[in-house]
Order: C-alpha cells, then structure tokens, then sequence
C-alpha cells in the first residue's frame, strides 16, 4: 500500500466559494458570532488575569488568605509556575462574560462557572487540610494545581454542556453485547503498557529525569507521554495485525453509493469519475445515487453528464428540496435497494481499491460501519498541516481504537454501513452538527464493530481560505457537544460502555483544553512580565509541552507510522496549525447560545425527550 503522501498540486479543482449552508449553525443551538468576539475575549481574559496576578502579590488580605502565590487555602509542600486555579477562573469569567446570550443569561452563566469552580476547590482543600490535621501529611501543591486544573476543564465543558441549547436526548438502543473479547483485549493492552511504563521509570531515571528538563516533554512524567502514547501504539498493532488477517477472497455484493451535493458543480464530475475507477476495480454491481440538495448552480446537470459517462457504475441524480445534508441522506436511504450502502462527500475522491477493501471488511457480519484514512489533494494554503492532522488522528488514534471496538465516529467523507441499520435506528439525525458521528455512534452500541482501515485511503478537499477553513471548524468542534447532549445516555446511565464512559468524556475534556490552550500560552507570558514576574519561574517547558513538545513527538510517530516521509518536513506548519485550531474551538464554544437557567445533564427534567420530536429531529 503506497504512503498516503499527499501530491504537489490539486487536479480535481478546488472551490471558489465560501461555503455556508443550513448546516453551518444549527438554528436554535447556535449562532454565527463575529470574529472580534475572541479577540475582545482574550483581552478580557489578560484584564482579568492581571489583576488576579496583582491581588496574590501586593494585596496584605488575598496573601493572608491564599498560600503559595495561587487561590489556595490549604497547608501545602513545595511550590509551583503557574497559578492554574487563577487560570481557570480567569477563563471561565472572560468567557462567560462573552458568552452567546443576553446580558442577564450571561452573568448567570459566569456566576454559575465560577461558583461551582470554587467550590470544587474549596472541597480540595479540606480534604487536603484533614490530610496535614489528621495524617501530619502535606499535600503538594503541584497535586493540588494538577487536580485543580481538570476539574476546571471537566466543568467548564460540562457547565456549557448543561447550560448550552443543546439537542434533546435520546434512548439509545443497545443490542446484545459482542465485546467481550474487545475489551478482554482493552485491559490487557493497559496492563502491558503500565508494566512497560514502571519498567521504563525504574530502569530509566535518569534519561526520565532529564527529558523532563526540555519543553519537549515540559516537566510531565512518564505516566503522560510513555503510557498513553504505548497504550495507543499497542492497540494500533492489534488493528495492524487484524488486517493482515482479513479474508482477501473477492466478496463483491451490490452496493449503493449516496452522494448529498450542495453546489458541487466544481467537483462533482471528478467524485464520480474517481467512484467509477473504483466500481471498475470492484467488480461488482455499483449503484451512485447524487443527492443535489438545494443547489443553487449546475450540480444536477454536471452530475447527469458525468454519470452518463461512466463505464461500470450506474446512476441518477434525486433532487432533494429540503435543506440539510440529513435530508438529503434520509432521502437516498429510502431509494436504496442494496444491502450495503456508502455515503460519501461530493468533495471526497476514493482511492481505486477502496470499495474492495471496504467491502472485504464488511464480510464480517459483526462488522457495522467501515471508514478509511483521508488525505489532502495538495496544493492549498491549509493541506500540508491537515495531512499530519489526519495521520495523526485517522491514522494512529481511530485504527488503533478499531483494535478494541472504541471508535466513536466514521466522518461523513467515506462509511460504508449496512443499510438496515441507519433504517434501524430512524436515519440521520437533522438540524445539529456531527450526524455522521451521531450515526456511527450509535450502531457500536448496537454491539456492531466500527472499523478504520488505513488501506481504504480517498482525497477530501481542504478549505482553500481561512473563513472557509473558519466555518469548518466551527461546525466540526460544536458537534462534539451536539452528540454528547444527544447521546448523554451513555454518559450518564449506569450500564458501563467506553465510548460513554470514557471516551465522550474525554472528547470534552479535550475540547476545553484546546479552547483554553491560546489564553494558557497568553497567561504564560503574563506571568513572566507582569506582577510578581520577578519571583516566578516562567513555566515555559510545561506550557510548550502542551503546545508543542508532545504533539510534535505524536506527529512524527504517525508519519512514520504510515510511511509518509512527507510528512515529517510538515511538523513546523502542523504544530501552527494547531494553535489555529485551538483558537477556532474557543470561537466555536462562543457560537453555542446559552440558556436563562442551568439543567444538570442527569436530572429528571433532562432526562424527558420534549414532545413532538421524532428521532431524526435533534
């Protein structure tokens, strides 16, 4: 399988417009926001931030009141180089402030925040002052801020959560359970990778030792960037080695390919070409069903020349007047008459051999939904981070959680699916972000597999300018809690589920930490130049491992991974690329509009779907 290098330049054509559609802000959980809110935002944060700073230095009642040089009250060992909790509750009152909503709805949110912060602080606190009381023991403070910090990103994401429009809940369908052996798998990978990571510690301290002196690995120990990174490289052999073993004789059923097109006309004709090449390889019958949903331009009629020119697929184009993508798949899922149906972007151009591949994965009835490794056509301003952002993430993260049954969403660009089960679960959900996630989602809890084969690899375009590549963003980073509020079942229910349990919840907590991940590098140059500087070690080697040092070590092991030699002289711009995507999660946490009142997500009130909605409405 070659490497997923991307080519030097685009020969599909790229688009000239900036897309917006219905789906671009959800009506009632969201609105757009003007781009001098996050700057205005931030500078509220640095206000907010220095007078803190100010307060904890020269202020005789906030030093008699708080130890060592943060809002903390409890005896404490050692010291610290970053205030987290003035971090944290700095944030929280510059974006609740600047939150979406009126004025009144935003002061409650932001007291809401805040004092549930404090709180939880405040109980750290005691626990810590019964430890020195009772046991003569002093918590350090290092603890006490690495507790405090995540604790601030699980509220923060939790509050918005709760105090966001968010879509309704719903009953998710779980069938009988096949994963035993998945998760037989799962403990044993974890306990082979802590054995490795004590291993590494006892006979390795030294080299511990000294890499956490560099902003490479900032200061975090080996329980960081050893025993997640070997956990992830543990589950991606697994996925490896099950391919290898995939049954490879020909399984060549009919299938149907649905296309939802808005204003496609520039790209369309290559989609269905290089869907053609495919259907030729493949071998057998191939349906293509284009879903021209709204245009406004020449989809239809470009789409009908080009599929009248294809040579071994066959096809039509439906028009679907209602606005929306789930419309237009909804639609196509009701004229599809095969067992197994792929949806795929009108931007995406599949890779020759990716139906076959597919197609071998859905042999195995247990298998529900089968996705692939996109890669960038090349060529525009964005394409050469994007192709480390999606080695890294579709590359590494999603073929190694395929090894224990873990993914959580196949994107939209490339999924095969059984047809009877999105039929099953009332088709695609419409009016909020991440259906394609939503869908895919909800079939493993079926007990389906969900599985990324990196050998099924297709181009998918790339925002060509930075408002396209804004609006992207925005909707890609809201659907995090758009699915979670819709899927809160799975969080909050007693049956256990790792994709509820763990990997929801983690989704979340990594959306607040992106969104805070701008104002920590601000907040870190604030400590160094403002007041107090002269007393504080500027904490740059744990602010730079956040930013840089760890993903820049992911990245390189992914690229090499999947053979993209590329992709290693590409690590500079992808580590940019980064800060650019932590600032579009801020913007797109500031689309959510907030409520007059806060709903706890397991409360009976929350719990009730309101009346007159249907499954597919969120």
């Amino acid at each position: 399988m070659s490497a997923p290098d991307q080519p030097n330049s685009n020969s599909s054509g790229r688009s000239q417009n900036e897309f917006v559609s219905i789906d671009s802000a959800p009506v009632g959980f969201s609105t757009n926001v003007p781009m001098w809110r996050a700057p205005v935002l931030l500078v509220l944060f640095v206000l907010v931030s220095f007078t803190g700073l100010y307060a904890l230095e020269h202020v005789a009642w906030f030093q008699s009141i708080f130890q060592g040089g943060d809002l903390v009250t409890a005896p404490i060992a050692g010291g610290h180089s970053m205030p987290l909790r003035l971090f944290v509750l700095s944030y929280m009152i510059a974006f609740g402030l600047m939150s979406n909503g009126p004025l009144l709805w935003r002061l409650g949110f932001t007291a809401d925040l805040t004092i549930t912060f404090l709180a939880f602080c405040a109980l750290i606190d005691v626990t810590a002052l019964l430890f020195d009381l009772i046991l003569g023991v002093s918590i350090h403070l290092y603890v006490i801020e690495i507790l405090s910090g995540f604790l601030g990103y699980a509220i923060y994401s939790f509050k918005l959560l709760e105090r966001g429009n968010m879509p309704s809940r719903i009953k998710i369908e779980r069938g009988t359970t096949r994963n035993k052996r998945m998760m037989f798998r799962l403990v044993l990978v974890l306990l082979v990778a802590a054995v490795l990571t004590i291993t590494a510690d006892n006979t390795l301290p030294n080299t511990i030792t000294a890499a956490r002196k560099y902003a490479l690995l900032g200061g975090i120990g080996p329980g960081v960037f050893l025993f997640l990174p070997l956990v992830f490289l543990l589950l991606y052999v697994l996925a490896r080695i099950d391919t290898s073993r995939v049954d490879k004789t020909p399984f060549t059923p009919a299938l149907t390919i649905i296309i939802p097109a808005h204003n496609e006309e520039y790209i369309i004709s290559h989609t269905i070409a290089a869907i053609d090449i495919a259907a030729t390889e493949y071998g057998g019958p191939v349906s293509i069903l284009v879903m021209d949903n709204n245009s406004s331009d020449r989809t239809s009629e470009v789409a009908t020349e080009a599929l009248n020119a294809c040579q071994s697929a066959l096809g039509r184009v439906i028009l679907e007047r209602t606005p929306g993508k789930a419309h237009a798949l909804n639609a196509a899922l009701q004229a599809t008459q095969t067992e197994y149906v792929i949806r795929i972007d009108a931007d995406t151009q599949i890779d020759q051999n990716a139906l076959v591949f597919a197609m071998l994965r859905m042999r195995n009835p247990d298998v529900g939904v089968v996705g692939g490794l996109p890669v960038p056509p090349g060529g525009g301003p964005f394409d050469r981070p994007r192709l480390l952002e999606l080695l890294v993430k579709h590359g590494f993260y999603s073929v190694g959680l395929s090894a224990v049954n873990s993914v959580v969403g196949v994107p939209g660009m490339f999924a095969a699916y059984r047809a009877e089960l999105p039929r099953k679960l009332g088709g695609f959900v419409q009016g909020m972000n991440g259906e394609d996630t939503d869908m895919s989602l909800r079939i493993g809890e079926l007990g389906y597999q969900l599985i990324v084969d990196p050998r099924i690899q297709f181009k998918s375009e790339v925002p060509a300018s930075y408002k396209h590549m804004r609006e992207q963003r925005l909707r890609w980073f809201r659907s995090v809690f758009h699915v979670s509020a819709r899927c809160r079942d799975l969080i909050y229910s007693g049956r256990m589920s790792v994709r509820g349990k763990v990997l929801l919840p983690f989704m979340l907590l990594n959306s607040a930490m992106r969104a805070m991940m701008v104002p920590m590098i601000l907040f870190g140059i604030l400590i160094g130049v403002g007041p107090g500087a002269e007393a504080r070690a500027i904490p740059w080697q744990a602010i730079l491992a956040v930013a840089i040092g760890a993903p820049a070590l992911m990245s390189i092991l992914c690229a090499l991974l999947n053979r993209s030699l590329k992709g290693l002289l590409y690590v500079p711009e992808y580590l940019l690329f980064r800060l650019l995507r932590a600032y579009f999660t801020l913007e797109s946490n500031l689309t959510i509009t907030v409520k007059d009142h806060g709903q706890h997500m397991y409360s009976k009130g929350a719990l009730v779907r309101p009346e007159g909605k249907t499954i597919r409405e969120a």
